[in-house]
């Protein structure tokens, strides 16, 4: 299973697993709202594919299922300012 990343992999805001403004691929590349608001299409600047809202994880699912703290950063990703 994958886990869910705890940050925007461009600009590296921290993105709890309840947060409802992350955005992910199929690769389940992470991003926030606000970098996704400033990829070209609004798409994956990775893969070049769809980005939808992340789901949340619920607090009971997270005791046994718990969230990365593995922080990843995409290369020659500009934050959005």
């Amino acid at each position: 299973m994958l886990e869910m990343r705890p940050s925007c992999e461009c600009c590296d805001r921290d993105l709890s697993p309840s947060d409802d403004v992350a955005f992910i691929c199929s690769f389940e590349c992470t991003w926030c709202a606000d970098c996704v608001d400033g990829f070209d299409g609004r798409r994956c600047p990775n893969c070049g594919g769809d980005l939808a809202l992340r789901p949340t994880r619920s607090p009971a699912k997270l005791a046994d299922n718990p969230a990365s703290t593995e922080r990843v950063l995409a290369k020659d990703c500009a934050p959005a300012r």
